[in-house]
C-alpha cells in the first residue's frame, strides 16, 4: 500500500480550512413580513343606506396608510356599498345579500390585509301618514305615506297583521276589515334581516255607514250648543298638545318687544251686543235633519274646499244682529258626520245657498292637512273653531288646547298648525302665523275668578296661537249671555311682557316650503251609468296620497272609498282629493234618460 505525502496531506488540511474560513453568508430571500394589520370592528350590522365607521391599526412600519375594498372591489361599488379612504362605508340602498366583505391592504406592504363581515339590514320604516285618516267600520284600504319601505313589509292595524302589497319606498297600501271603533294604531314592519317596525300613526274607525259612533253624537245641536267634553281633533293634534314644559324660542324677549310688552291680553268674546253686535266668533252644531245646500265662492274658490255644506240659513254670522262688513264668519258643526265647515265673508241667499269668500272642510277625527299656502277661513289657514274659548268648557273647569288670538303684525311665514301667511311686515320679529305665545309659570293667577283661572291655566299649558291679524294680543272666544264681562275684563291686566313665546320649529317661508305630490286617483267609478230617476247608484274610487275626500254636488265631505247617490237628473259629480301638496280631480257622468 502506498503511503501519502506528509506534506501534501498538511498542505491539504490548511486549504480546506481556508476556504470553510473565508465562505460568505446567504440572507433569507423571503423572509416574514414585520407589517401587522388589524381593522375594528371585525364585524358589524349595518342597515341599509345607513353608514359605519372602521379604523385600521397598523404596525411595523410608519406608513398608515391603507387601501380599502368592498367584496375585493377598490373603493366598492353602488351595488355592494362604497368605502372612503378614511374607511367610512356607506351601505347600498338595496340589499344585494346578507353579507359583504370590508377589506384594508397595508400600502407599505400588500401582504398585510385584515377584514370585517358586514350584515347588511333592512333600514327601519318611517311612517308619516296614513289614508283616509277616518273611516267607517267594515272593509276599509289604506294608504300609507313614508320612507325606507321594503319589499315584503308588512302593515299591522291594531296590533294585527293585514293584507299589504308594497308600492315603492315611499307608498304602500293595506286593506281590511274591522268591526271596532275609536282610535287605531297602524305601523309599518320592514322583515329580516334587521327587521324593526315604524312609530305608529293613528286612524279612526267610526261607526258602519259613516256616522260618529259617538264621537261628535254628544254635541248638543243649536247656536253655542255644547261639546260635553268633546275636543276636536286627534289628542297629537298641534291645537291639543300641552306645551307647559316647551322650551322658549331663543327670540322671545325680542319678539314680545317688538309686539309692545306693554300691550294688555283683551278677551274678544262675551255676552250682550256691543255698537249693536255680538261680541265673539259664534258656532252653531247641527244635525242629520240640516240638508246641505250649495257655497258659491266670491274670492278664494280656487283655495277652498267645494260645497254642499250642510250651512242653515239662519247661521249665525260673525257680529250678528249686525254683522257689516267685518270677517262675517260662519262655523258649522255636524254631530251626524263629525265635520266642521267654516265660511269667511258669507253671504246668505234667498234660495238657502250661501256666497262666500272662502271655505274649508275640516274632519274632526282626524289631522286632516289642507294644501301649504292655502288660505281658510282663516289668515293663517288653519281652523278657527279649535281655538275658541267657549262657556260650556269654562264651566265645566277646564280647556284642553290652545286659544286662538290675533296680533297687528306679522310676516310673510307660518309655524304648523298654520299653512298660510297674510304678512304686512318685513321686519324679521313679527310673528309668522301659528307662533304660540305661553303664560309664564311663574305668573301667579290665584287671584283671578275661578272662570279667569280656568282660561289662563289653558293659556300656561297650552298657550295661544296667532291665527289672523288684527289688533294685539287679542283672543278669541263664542258669545254667550252667561259671560261676566266684568269679569272677563280683569284679563286686560295681564301684559305681552307676561307671556314668552315658545320655540318655533319649523319656521317655513317661500325658500323652504316643503315639495311633495298632490294625490293620485287611480278610479273613480259608478255603479251605473245610466239610470232611471231617483235610482240608487254606488260611487267608488281609490285614491293614494290623500288627506280628505269631497264629492260635489249632493254629497260634500266623505270619509271611506264609496257612497251612494240618487241622481234625479243627469249628473256630473266630481271627486277632489286633497292634501298638504295639492288637490285632484276626477269626474263621473250617470245619465238619467
Amino acid at each position: 500500500m502506498r503511503r501519502l505525502d506528509i506534506g501534501i496531506l498538511i498542505a491539504l488540511a490548511f486549504a480546506l480550512a481556508g476556504c470553510a474560513g473565508t465562505s460568505p453568508e446567504r440572507s433569507n430571500p423571503n423572509p416574514s413580513s414585520a407589517v401587522t394589520l388589524s381593522i375594528a370592528p371585525p364585524s358589524a350590522g349595518v342597515r341599509l343606506g345607513g353608514s359605519q365607521q372602521f379604523t385600521p391599526s397598523i404596525s411595523g412600519t410608519s406608513n398608515t396608510s391603507v387601501n380599502w375594498s368592498v367584496n375585493g372591489v377598490p373603493g366598492g361599488s353602488p351595488s355592494v356599498g362604497t368605502i372612503s379612504a378614511t374607511g367610512l362605508y356607506q351601505a347600498p340602498s338595496s340589499l344585494p345579500s346578507n353579507t359583504i366583505t370590508v377589506e384594508a391592504a397595508s400600502v407599505a406592504d400588500s401582504n398585510a390585509t385584515s377584514s370585517s363581515a358586514v350584515t347588511l339590514e333592512n333600514p327601519i320604516p318611517l311612517l308619516s301618514s296614513v289614508a283616509p285618516p277616518s273611516f267607517p267600520a267594515g272593509p276599509f284600504t289604506l294608504t300609507l305615506t313614508g320612507n325606507n319601505f321594503v319589499n315584503g313589509a308588512q302593515v299591522s292595524f291594531g296590533g294585527n297583521a293585514i293584507a299589504t302589497t308594497f308600492l315603492s319606498a315611499n307608498q304602500l297600501t293595506a286593506s281590511g276589515s274591522t268591526s271596532a271603533t275609536g282610535t287605531i294604531p297602524v305601523t309599518v314592519s320592514n322583515p329580516d334581516p334587521g327587521g324593526a317596525a315604524s312609530g305608529a300613526v293613528n286612524v279612526t274607525v267610526l261607526s258602519s255607514g259613516g256616522g260618529t259612533g259617538g264621537a261628535c253624537g254628544n254635541l248638543t245641536a243649536g247656536q253655542g250648543g255644547s261639546l260635553n267634553g268633546f275636543v276636536p281633533f286627534p289628542a297629537d293634534n298641534l291645537w291639543n298638545q300641552n306645551i307647559a314644559n316647551a322650551p322658549v324660542d331663543p327670540n322671545s324677549s325680542a319678539i314680545v318687544n317688538f309686539i309692545g310688552a306693554s300691550d294688555p291680553l283683551h278677551p274678544d268674546f262675551g255676552s250682550g251686543l256691543y255698537n249693536g253686535s255680538s261680541i265673539g266668533v259664534p258656532y252653531i252644531v247641527v244635525d242629520s235633519t240640516q240638508g246641505f245646500v250649495n257655497i258659491t265662492f266670491t274670492a278664494y274658490g280656487d283655495e277652498s274646499d267645494p260645497g254642499p255644506m250642510p250651512v242653515p240659513a239662519s247661521a249665525p254670522i260673525e257680529g250678528y244682529p249686525a254683522p257689516g262688513s267685518g270677517d262675517r264668519h260662519v262655523l258649522v258643526l255636524d254631530n251626524n258626520n263629525c265635520w266642521l265647515y267654516e265660511l269667511y265673508s258669507a253671504y246668505p241667499q234667498t234660495d238657502g245657498s250661501w256666497n262666500a269668500a272662502s271655505a274649508a272642510v275640516w274632519d274632526l277625527t282626524a289631522d286632516e292637512q289642507r294644501p301649504l299656502t292655502w288660505t281658510s277661513a282663516d289668515a293663517a289657514g288653519s281652523p278657527i273653531f279649535p281655538g275658541l274659548v267657549r262657556y260650556d268648557e269654562v264651566a265645566a273647569g277646564h280647556i284642553d288646547h290652545a286659544i286662538r288670538f290675533t296680533l297687528q303684525n306679522s310676516r310673510a311665514a307660518f309655524t304648523p298648525p298654520a299653512s298660510h301667511w297674510a304678512a304686512n311686515s318685513s321686519n324679521s320679529l313679527a310673528a309668522p302665523m301659528g307662533m304660540r305665545l305661553r303664560l309664564k309659570s311663574s305668573f301667579d293667577i290665584s287671584g283671578f275668578s275661578a272662570s279667569n283661572q280656568v282660561i289662563l291655566r289653558a293659556l300656561q299649558q297650552y298657550g295661544m296661537i296667532m291665527a289672523d291679524n288684527g289688533s294685539n294680543m287679542y283672543i278669541s272666544g263664542a258669545p254667550d249671555d252667561r259671560w261676566d264681562n266684568d269679569d272677563l275684563h280683569n284679563l286686560t291686566t295681564l301684559t305681552a311682557s307676561d307671556f314668552e313665546v315658545v320655540q318655533m320649529n319649523p319656521v317655513y317661508t317661500q325658500a323652504n316650503l316643503p315639495q311633495g305630490t298632490a294625490p293620485i286617483i287611480s278610479s273613480f267609478t259608478a255603479s251605473q251609468s245610466s239610470v232611471a230617476a231617483g235610482t240608487q247608484v254606488t260611487l267608488s274610487w281609490n285614491a293614494t296620497g290623500s288627506s280628505y275626500f269631497v264629492i260635489s254636488p249632493q254629497v260634500g265631505a266623505v270619509r271611506g272609498s264609496s257612497v251612494e247617490v240618487t241622481p234625479t237628473q243627469t249628473t256630473t259629480y266630481t271627486l277632489y282629493v286633497t292634501n298638504e301638496f295639492g288637490r285632484t280631480t276626477a269626474t263621473v257622468t250617470i245619465t238619467v234618460p
